[in-house]
């Protein structure tokens, strides 16, 4: 028989859980402390569940038996209600994390399960931090109004080129919430124009061919230690970013066959890079082989090169004649 508000009121708690049944699978669970839960018991392919509809009193016996009707109408659709419900628990969550700051967290959590390089991930927290104003703000609730005047606080200290940074930063940020659901446009894209654009300052360079050879013959007469005479012989040869010179392993290179092969944690893009590698790259290689070789980095660290006629100061960045130490 079905259950009444009067029978579920005069309901006492045993030492031991039990239960009242009313129709179509909705029972009333009461348990020992005196708190009394609806359930929903119901199969699904061929598998018996329950469905936890809520605590009386919160919950009435006619709120009880609507929740049950939801759940059975799920199921005559062929959805696994409880499923379902974990489901939409699952979306709102998601959907929760929608301020500026969470979503620009998950967005570098995404860039780190990818493989981005260290460098690029830590760039982006720190830019995450520059936008500190607009962190906490909802994502779809933010104007192009709030996020300049975020990037023009930033623009008072005098960071032109900070400020141009975040801007882009933050459009990747607001095209990822598009994306996930939790947004509904870039509101950078109306801001290009309105800050400052930095000026740019050029690096000194050797721009007169005569004087690219002058400095080549500069390296080449170096009197310092060999393997860095070498070093300075090889960069622009190989054309290679400092770092991935600096922590070359003889293992790399393949002689035989003149080529480099740059393993991919040390490519900025995370893949693997050959380089070719000229008879002026083989013939110093040959050269630096009996000093450094045939194991372990290229470049190591100058004090453990002891076959070496000449030791120079060990550390950990370019040394005093040019060579980053491995």
């Amino acid at each position: 028989m079905p259950l009444k508000d009067v029978q579920i009121r005069s309901l006492r708690p045993t030492d031991k859980i039990f239960q009242c049944a009313d129709e179509g699978g909705l029972y009333l669970e009461v348990h020992p402390n005196g708190s009394r839960l609806w359930r929903y018991k119901y199969r699904f392919i061929g598998k018996q569940k329950r469905l936890a509809l809520g605590r009386y009193p919160e919950i009435g016996l006619a709120d009880a038996r609507r929740r049950r009707d939801a759940a059975r109408r799920t199921l005559e659709a062929g959805h696994d209600p409880l499923a379902e419900r974990k489901h939409d628990k699952l979306v709102a969550a998601f959907k929760a994390a929608n301020t500026f700051g969470d979503i620009a967290r998950e967005y570098i959590d995404k860039m780190v399960a990818e493989g981005r390089a260290g460098t690029t991930t830590t760039k982006a927290n720190w830019l995450l931090e520059q936008l500190e104003p607009i962190a906490a703000r909802p994502a779809a609730d933010l104007k192009p109004l709030d996020v300049l005047a975020a990037l023009k606080r930033i623009e008072a200290k005098g960071k032109h080129e900070t400020a141009r940074r975040c801007r882009s930063f933050a459009s990747r940020i607001f095209r990822y919430a598009v994306a996930t659901g939790r947004g509904e446009t870039d509101p950078t894209s109306l801001l290009r124009g309105a800050l400052v654009v930095p000026k740019v300052t050029h690096h000194a360079a050797i721009l007169d061919p005569r004087g690219v050879g002058e400095l080549l013959r500069a390296i080449d007469s170096y009197s310092g230690h060999t393997v860095t005479r070498i070093a300075m012989q090889l960069a622009p040869h190989l054309m290679a970013r400092p770092g991935e010179l600096r922590l070359a392993k003889w293992p790399e290179f393949d002689l035989e066959n003149a080529v480099w092969q740059v393993p991919a944690e040390r490519m900025k893009m995370r893949r693997m890079h050959e380089v070719p590698l000229s008879r002026q790259v083989l013939s110093y290689l040959h050269e630096l082989l009996p000093l450094t070789g045939p194991d372990g980095f290229v470049f190591p660290c100058i004090s453990h090169i002891t076959t070496s006629p000449k030791r120079e100061h060990c550390q950990s960045g370019i040394s005093s004649d040019g060579l980053r130490a491995g």
